[in-house]
C-alpha cells in the first residue's frame, strides 16, 4: 500500500511538472531578462512551504552566478527590507497570490524601485497584478488526497525555480570553473581550483641532494625526511635526476662499495617532473599513469621547488 501511495504522489507531482513546460510563454523569458538586467541581488521571498522554495532557488541562484538572498517576509515588514535595493529584483513565491505578508510587502517594494517576479499559481491574484512578470504553477490538485498539503504545488514552484536558475546559467555562459569557484569545499571545486603549489612538501621538507653526494647520505636525508625519494639537483639547484628505492634495488648486485658510491651513478636521470601552476588532479592522473608515489616539483627553468607526494592528493581529498 504504502509503495502504491509513493507511486501516486510521484506520477502526480512529474505530470504536473510536465503540465507547466507545456504552459511556459513569454513570461518566462522576461523574468529571465529581469534577473539578467539586474545591476543588484535576486531577493527570494515566500511564507510557510513556500519560503522553504525560495530558500533552496535563492542557494541555487547564488552558486550559479546569481547573487541572491532569501527575505523572510515577516521579518522585511519589522526591518529586513532595508536588504533590498532599487538594483535588485524580488522574486515572490504564494501559491493564492494573496499571502498576507506577501501582499503586505508589495508597495513598498514598489516604493524601493525593485523590480518583481511572481510565482504563483492565479493570474488574478494581487501578487501577479502587481508583479513585472509572472511564473504560473498552477496545479490541477494536491498529491494530498485530502487536496490540502502542499505537495503538487510546492514541486512545481521548486521545478519551475529550478529552470529560472539554468536559464540565467546558461545566459550568463556559466562554467565549471564558475562553478567551482563558489564551490571551493566540494570535490568539483577543488578538481578546478586546487593547484599543485597548494598542497606540495616545500624545500624544506624535500630531500636534495648534489650530484657527488655518496649514496649513504643520500639515504640519510631521506629517512630524515621520511620522503621516499631525494632529488637529486646541480651547483644552480637544478634538478638532474632522482633517486628511489628502486634505483637502491637495481644496484645492488653492481658490486663494490654501493654506499660509498657517488649519487649520479646510481640515480634516475631527468625524471618526471610538475610545475606548481598545474592543477592537482593533473598531478594526480600523472602519478597514477607513471606508477609513481613522488613528483619533484620544478620551475620553467627545472629548479627544485619542492616536492609532490601521493598522501599530500589524498590528504587535499581529491580521491
Amino acid at each position: 500500500m504504502s509503495v502504491e501511495t509513493a507511486r501516486r504522489v510521484l506520477f502526480a507531482e512529474s505530470e504536473a511538472i510536465a503540465k507547466a513546460a507545456e504552459r511556459l510563454n513569454e513570461e518566462f523569458s522576461r523574468a529571465v531578462d529581469l534577473l539578467c538586467a539586474s545591476k543588484g541581488r535576486a531577493v527570494l521571498t515566500g511564507m510557510g512551504k513556500s519560503g522553504f522554495v525560495a530558500q533552496k532557488i535563492s542557494a541555487t541562484l547564488s552558486s550559479t552566478g546569481t547573487p541572491s538572498l532569501f527575505l523572510h517576509p515577516a521579518e522585511a515588514y519589522h526591518g529586513d527590507l532595508g536588504r533590498v535595493t532599487q538594483e535588485d529584483v524580488v522574486v515572490a513565491f504564494s501559491n493564492s497570490g494573496e499571502t498576507e505578508e506577501i501582499v503586505k510587502l508589495l508597495p513598498i517594494i514598489k516604493r524601493i524601485g525593485a523590480k518583481l517576479i511572481a510565482v504563483t499559481a492565479r493570474g488574478e491574484s494581487t501578487l501577479a497584478r502587481d508583479s513585472d512578470g509572472v511564473l504560473y504553477s498552477w496545479v490541477d490538485k494536491e498529491a494530498c488526497p485530502m487536496g490540502l498539503a502542499p505537495t503538487t504545488s510546492t514541486t512545481v514552484m521548486l521545478a519551475l525555480g529550478d529552470a529560472l536558475a539554468v536559464a540565467l546559467l546558461e545566459r550568463k555562459d556559466f562554467q565549471p570553473k564558475d562553478f567551482a569557484l563558489y564551490h571551493p569545499g566540494g570535490l568539483l571545486g577543488k578538481r578546478l581550483l586546487l593547484r599543485v603549489k597548494d598542497i606540495m612538501r616545500p624545500l624544506s621538507k624535500t630531500p636534495r641532494v648534489e650530484m657527488s653526494t655518496p649514496v649513504k647520505e643520500a639515504l640519510l636525508r631521506i629517512t630524515q625526511l621520511r620522503e621516499g625519494s631525494a632529488s637529486v639537483v646541480d651547483g644552480k639547484g637544478r634538478l638532474v635526476g632522482i633517486f628511489t628505492d628502486g634505483d637502491l634495488r637495481r644496484h645492488l648486485d653492481d658490486g663494490g662499495d654501493l654506499l660509498a658510491k657517488e649519487i649520479r651513478s646510481v640515480m634516475t636521470e631527468t625524471p618526471q617532473t610538475i610545475q606548481p601552476e598545474r592543477l592537482a588532479v593533473e598531478a594526480l592522473e600523472l602519478l597514477r599513469e607513471r606508477k609513481i608515489d613522488e613528483i619533484p616539483v620544478v620551475n620553467s627553468e627545472r629548479q627544485l621547488l619542492g616536492l609532490l607526494d601521493v598522501q599530500d592528493i589524498l590528504d587535499a581529498g581529491l580521491v
